[in-house]
C-alpha cells in the first residue's frame, strides 16, 4: 500500500496550478507572469516585482541540510499553521474521516478538523506529579483516524514525547493514517528531532517552524517533513506562491553559519535564565503548580489564573490564559523574555496576590 493511498482520493486526482515560476525560473526576459517590469520604490534589490519561486530551492537546501534530511522529504509553508491546513485537507473527507488530539494542546489541530467537518476524536493528556504524558491506552482504543496530532514539547504544557513512543503510535497506525508531531519548540529541548527518522516510518510527519527558536514569527515560515508521496500531494493544494520575498531573504540569512551559532547563544541564556523564573514562581503563595517543561515557557496553576493575566496586563506584561484548556482550570502560560522582562515581571509577582 502507498501511503499517498490514504489521501482524498480526489486529491490523488488532482493536477496542481502551474504556476509561470513553476513552468519557467526567472531568468531570461520575463514575459510570462504579467508582471510590472519596474521594482517598487525601496525595493533594495530584492525583486519585488517578480513573483518569487514556488519552493526555493537555495533555502530548501539550506533547511535541508539544518534539519539532516533529503530535499525531496521537505516542504516549505506558511508557519506551521499551513502545514496543519494542508495536511487535514489532503487526508480528511469531511464527514467520514476522523482527527485525534490530545488535549492540552495547540488549537489549530482541533480548528483544522472542525474546519474540514472531520469527526474530532480528544484522547486527553494525563495529569501526572512531573507533568502530563499521553494516555495511550486512550489512544489505542480510539479507534481509526487518518491524523493523530502530537506536540513535543507540547504546547502548553511543555513535555517532550519519547521518540520511541510516537514511533510506535506511528508504526501501530500504518495504514490507517498519519501520525503527525509537532516539534515547534524542539530547539529548546534537549531532545532529538525525529525529522531524519520519516525516511524509515512513512506515515511519520514533522512539523518544524522559524517562528520560535529562530525569531522570524514574523515571517511565517514553517516546515513539514514528510515522505515524498506526501508531499507531493501537498504540493497539489499548497497556494502557487505561498512565501514572501523578503520572508525567504530573511530565513536564509538566519539560517547562515554565524547566525545559527547566534542564536544557539540566545537559546542557551534563554533556557538559564529560565531557573530564576521558575523559581520564583515555586516560591509565590498564589502559584499552587509549576510545570517548567521543556520549551521557551512555563505553565502553572494559580489561586485565580484569570485574575494574574488581568493584573499582570494592567501592569504592562501579557501573559496567556489557558483555563479554557481541558484540565487547565487556573492556569497561565508565561513565556521567557529578555532578562530584563523576566525581572519586571517577577518584580511584578512579588507584588501580587491573588
Amino acid at each position: 500500500m502507498s501511503i499517498a493511498d490514504l489521501a482524498r482520493p480526489e486529491i490523488r486526482a488532482l493536477a496542481p496550478y502551474a504556476s509561470a515560476r513553476a513552468l519557467a525560473d526567472s531568468a531570461g526576459i520575463l514575459l510570462n507572469a504579467n508582471e510590472n517590469p519596474w521594482p517598487p520604490e525601496g525595493d533594495g534589490g530584492l525583486g519585488l516585482n517578480r513573483y518569487p519561486e514556488p519552493q526555493p530551492a537555495s533555502l530548501k537546501g539550506k533547511l535541508a541540510a539544518h534539519y539532516g534530511i533529503a530535499v525531496e522529504n521537505l516542504l516549505l509553508t506558511r508557519g506551521s499553521d499551513e502545514g496543519i491546513d494542508l495536511l487535514t485537507r489532503a487526508f480528511v473527507r469531511p464527514g467520514a474521516d476522523r482527527v485525534v488530539t490530545c488535549p492540552p494542546c495547540f488549537g489549530m489541530y482541533a480548528l483544522s478538523a472542525r474546519i474540514q467537518g472531520a469527526e474530532l476524536v480528544e484522547v486527553p493528556l494525563r495529569e501526572s506529579e512531573d507533568g502530563f504524558e499521553p494516555d495511550l491506552e486512550g489512544l489505542a482504543a480510539a479507534g481509526e483516524a487518518k491524523l493523530l496530532f502530537l506536540c513535543s514539547p507540547n504546547n502548553p504544557t511543555g513535555d517532550g514525547l519519547a521518540a520511541e513512543t510516537v514511533l510506535d503510535l506511528a508504526r501501530r497506525r500504518s495504514g490507517e493514517g498519519l501520525v503527525v508531531i509537532d516539534e515547534a519548540y524542539i530547539e529548546f529541548s534537549d531532545r532529538q528531532s525525529l525529522a531524519s527518522r520519516v525516511a524509515q516510518q512513512p506515515n511519520l510527519v514533522v512539523l518544524r517552524t522559524l517562528s520560535k527558536a529562530f525569531g522570524l514569527a514574523g515571517c511565517r515560515l514553517g516546515a513539514l517533513i514528510a515522505h515524498p508521496e506526501v508531499v507531493d500531494l501537498l504540493r497539489r493544494i499548497i497556494p502557487p506562491y505561498p512565501l514572501p520575498t523578503p520572508a525567504v531573504a530573511a530565513a536564509e540569512a538566519t539560517l547562515e553559519p554565524e547566525a545559527v551559532a547566534a542564536r544557539r547563544e540566545q537559546i542557551d541564556l534563554l533556557m538559564d535564565d529560565k531557573r530564576r523564573l521558575v523559581t520564583a514562581l515555586e516560591g509565590h503563595e498564589s502559584i499552587r503548580k509549576v510545570w517548567p517543561g521543556e520549551a521557551n515557557f512555563v505553565l502553572v496553576r494559580a489561586a485565580d489564573g484569570p485574575a494574574l493575566v488581568r493584573d499582570a496586563a494592567a501592569a504592562g506584561i501579557r501573559l496567556r490564559d489557558q483555563s479554557a484548556q481541558p484540565g487547565l482550570a487556573d492556569c497561565v502560560r508565561i513565556t521567557l523574555g529578555t532578562p530584563e522582562e523576566n525581572t519586571a515581571f517577577i518584580e511584578f509577582l512579588q507584588k501580587w496576590q491573588a
